[in-house]
């Protein structure tokens, strides 16, 4: 049977195409799901006996998951409901002041060189502020439900560049909205490349086996790759040498052959050889195709070189074997050529400028 026919289930139209949109969910929790169709049917004016049948729960739960909705008006009338549970033992003050003491520095006079807290010193620390002795697991609970983790480092990366805002947003343009037919190329220097031999072969995998890195090496010399990435295309041109002015104004020559007509946006660091006089010099020696664009100070993660240097130095150099400097310089060329010929790509780059650093009316 059908059973009695329900009044209709009237809810305002957001919350109601919300319920439909969760109830057509694969990926939602099966509860959410099943009460948002029993809402959605609800809205339909089917009974509660019939819901209770397409649904496969009673009518008790169809008229429970009605009613809640219709009192709250509110999509998260569908989550369970906070359960009383057992009585906390520890105090409230004390989970604060645990708190308190995890999102700041640890300032113990016995141990001056510890920089990190641990779940331990976290204890220890509290029991002597607050005569209260919490057991490890308890201050992990804790700092879990708070979302801390103060053990936990990341790396950051600060500009002071009181222009920050202006210059960021300069070289994300070049980057998502270049000028029509202009080039735009990120340029920069991977100095310190090392040439280490290693003292014994590495050993490549087999069955149930690691490859095994020789962890002993020779050192034979380190050499400088000056590296263009172009953002169109990522095609890359590099050239080792001398990270002198001398040796980039030579790199730049050939970066002007390599392109030879157009305008060319060289978008680089505040290194002290990429100022000066020389590069008006250059400039006017190629018609003044050529224009500059600084990333702020501290802030070379700008340039999309870095991230194909980054990409070079876990393919070629972190576990390479070089027995010479000009063995490390032609596996480098090597590498540039293949890529150039099989892997390269454009970045998708999605930083556009914004970010919690920069003053709100700065980002807009």
């Amino acid at each position: 049977m059908a059973g009695r026919a329900a009044e209709r289930l009237e809810l305002p139209r957001k919350l109601r195409r919300a319920v439909q949109r969760l109830a057509r969910s694969t990926k939602a929790p099966f509860r959410r799901v099943q009460r948002a169709r029993i809402v959605a049917l609800a809205c339909d004016g089917v009974s509660n006996a019939e819901i209770a049948r397409i649904v496969g729960c009673t009518e008790v739960t169809v008229r429970k998951w009605r009613a809640r909705i219709e009192r709250t008006r509110k999509l998260t009338a569908l989550e369970d409901a906070d359960r009383s549970g057992r009585p906390a033992r520890v105090p409230v003050s004390v989970r604060c002041e645990l708190i308190k003491i995890a999102c700041d520095r640890p300032k113990d006079d016995k141990t001056p060189f510890r920089q990190l807290w641990t779940l331990v010193s976290l204890r220890d620390c509290v029991a002597a502020q607050t005569g209260w002795r919490l057991s490890t697991s308890e201050v992990r609970r804790i700092l879990d439900c708070e979302g801390i983790r103060p053990h936990h480092v990341r790396m950051w990366l600060h500009s002071p560049d009181p222009d920050f805002g202006r210059k960021v947003r300069e070289v994300c343009k070049l980057y998502v909205a270049p000028p029509p037919g202009a080039t735009v190329l990120c340029v920069d220097e991977k100095s310190g490349m090392q040439a280490l031999e290693r003292a014994h072969p590495t050993r490549y995998p087999s069955r149930d086996r690691a490859v095994r890195f020789e962890f002993e090496y020779i050192r034979h010399g380190t050499s400088t790759l000056i590296a263009a990435f172009d953002t169109r295309t990522g095609d890359v041109y590099g050239e080792c040498r001398r990270r002198t002015a001398k040796g980039l104004v030579a790199f730049m020559e050939g970066v002007a052959r390599r392109y030879p007509t157009g305008q060319v946006f060289i978008v680089w660091d505040n290194l002290n050889i990429h100022h000066g006089d020389r590069w008006r010099e250059f400039n006017a020696r190629h018609g003044g195709r050529f224009h500059f664009v600084y990333t702020p100070l501290h802030a070379s993660w700008v340039n999309q070189v870095e991230i194909w240097f980054s990409i070079l130095q876990r393919r070629v150099l972190n576990y390479g074997s070089f027995r010479s400097k000009d063995e490390l310089k032609r596996a480098v060329r090597g590498f540039i050529r293949h890529w150039n010929r099989l892997e390269a790509h454009p970045f998708r780059w999605t930083f556009r400028g914004r970010c919690r650093s920069v003053p709100r009316d700065e980002a807009a």
